[in-house]
């Protein structure tokens, strides 16, 4: 049973994609292109995003840092003012293994900055208009990106993984408040996938995809109403059937299947 309405028709659709500079934020605004969506791309990194502009004509480009809360409510007001935004994803990030032995305050603070406040600070540059839109018969999407990292604790995800379970908590909380007004609300929360944060690590990363393998699962999760978009389903299934065992039994699976 679909949780949100489902999308059958992107032409017209206006979708605002924050961390849309490389990876999997990158290749879901191509992908969303080449449905007929008019995208926005934003990111830190204007010349990437000029770049895409380049490369996916009508497309928009709209450089900001997320964990700027006035540059965020700037840069939302910029795309309201030109019309409604029917879909927004939150897909900016920030990720460096980390472990207690190597623990780094200001690297930890980082990663909430990004992968936490800078969610909250599109949310509330977004929601109030989403809100409207939706009273007025055009009912939006929030979509966050989280990871199967925030499902339960791992080793060396003492500072990402935390923030991706907020993030998944955050969705959760947002459903139960919007979907009675109509307004669909979504979390990916993808397996390995092979970007440029993921490139650092020195482990063997199972069941890896490439970012467009990645844009495809969540475009068509979106498509079918789906709430919780996860993939591969080949690794995560594993890692959700993970979070059902209680301690006495997580904490020596995950050992014996990391080696940490």
């Amino acid at each position: 049973m679909a949780l949100n309405p489902r999308i059958t028709h992107w032409p017209g659709q206006r979708v605002w994609l924050v961390g849309a500079s490389s990876g999997i934020g990158r290749a879901t605004a191509a992908a969303l292109h080449a449905r007929g969506a008019q995208v926005v791309v934003s990111a830190r990194n204007a010349d990437a995003l000029q770049s895409f502009v380049a490369q996916h004509p009508g497309s928009q480009a709209l450089a900001l840092d997320s964990t700027d809360r006035q540059a965020v409510a700037a840069g939302a007001a910029t795309l309201l003012a030109q019309g409604p935004l029917d879909l927004v994803c939150y897909c900016a990030g920030h990720y460096h293994a980390m472990r207690a032995q190597t623990f780094d305050l200001d690297d930890a603070l980082r990663h909430q900055q990004i992968n936490t406040t800078g969610a909250l600070h599109v949310l509330g540059a977004v929601l109030p208009a989403l809100r409207e839109a939706a009273r007025q018969g055009r009912p939006g999407h929030l979509s966050l990106v989280g990871s199967v990292a925030g499902f339960r604790g791992l080793p060396q995800g003492l500072a990402y993984g935390p923030t991706k379970a907020a993030l998944i908590h955050l969705a959760e909380a947002l459903y139960l408040d919007l979907h009675p007004e109509g307004i669909a609300v979504s979390i990916v929360n993808p397996g390995f996938v092979a970007t440029p944060l993921t490139a650092q690590n020195d482990f063997s990363m199972p069941a890896l995809i490439s970012p467009e393998q990645a844009a495809s699962a969540i475009v068509q999760g979106w498509e079918r109403g789906d709430f919780d978009i996860h993939f591969p389903k080949r690794f995560t299934r594993v890692m959700k059937l993970l979070r059902l065992l209680p301690y006495r039994l997580y904490f020596p699976a995950v050992r014996r299947f990391t080696g940490l």
